[in-house]
């Protein structure tokens, strides 16, 4: 367990560290123009940011984290739109720790509750540890895409 942690904005000096995050998370090499327009778009949003994970100057993991109004309640949700967790850096409570800031920037924002999509293969880790926190597997998410998105 680690006990001096600290979650803070991410930022275009983050770049190198963001594509070693975003590749962990994607599963697939990410460029440093990938990652500054992943950050010009949050720059842009007024529902969207990207948080870090420090021990000191160590990244240990990444949060995007986004407002999500919900038309059948007219409410809103946080979504936690990526989390990722440096391989070496895990089991230590980072992920708990920036599942917990995310549940506090959705309280803070008035949002009923947080949610997240987690894809299929992640069964033995990623949803043991959702469920762990309290989420629920409440459906599937259905892709179609467009020939622009191909």
């Amino acid at each position: 367990m680690i006990n001096t942690l600290t979650i803070r904005q991410a930022g275009y000096q983050d770049a190198a560290v963001l594509e070693v995050l975003l590749e962990e998370l994607g599963g697939h090499p990410i460029s440093t123009d990938e990652v500054h327009n992943r950050l010009a778009l949050v720059e842009r949003s007024d529902i969207d940011s990207i948080y870090l994970c420090c021990e000191g100057e160590d990244v240990l993991g990444l949060l995007s984290f986004r407002i999500r109004h919900n038309m059948e309640e007219v409410s809103k949700f946080g979504e936690i739109s990526g989390i990722v967790v440096r391989p070496e850096a895990r089991r230590k409570g980072v992920g708990k720790a920036l599942m917990a800031f995310a549940e506090e920037l959705a309280e803070r924002e008035g949002c009923i509750g947080t949610w997240l999509v987690s894809g299929f293969g992640r069964e033995e880790e990623a949803h043991h540890f959702y469920k762990e926190l309290g989420y629920q597997i409440t459906g599937y998410r259905f892709v179609k895409r467009t020939e622009a998105g191909e």
